[in-house]
């Protein structure tokens, strides 16, 4: 066992590598990402973005108008 004592002084101790545990967690994350963005794309899609007019919004615009036409 001694004769490997040499073999691992010759390896660089400031070089970090994530290895294969880092590659797995870096895929699981990457896979949930896209699930959640694929979710949402489904859900955004559902969305109905054109409102109703509002009544109350109708009303007192065409009241600024008057009173802006009587001045």
């Amino acid at each position: 066992m001694t004769h490997l004592v040499p073999l691992a002084k010759e390896v660089d101790e400031n070089k970090v590598t994530p290895g294969v545990l880092g590659f797995i967690v870096f895929a699981v994350m990457a896979v949930a990402v896209w699930g959640l963005m694929k979710s949402m794309s489904k859900h955004m899609q559902k969305v109905d973005f054109k409102e109703s007019p509002d009544a109350d919004a109708e009303q007192a615009r065409e009241q600024a108008d008057s009173a802006a036409r009587q001045r």
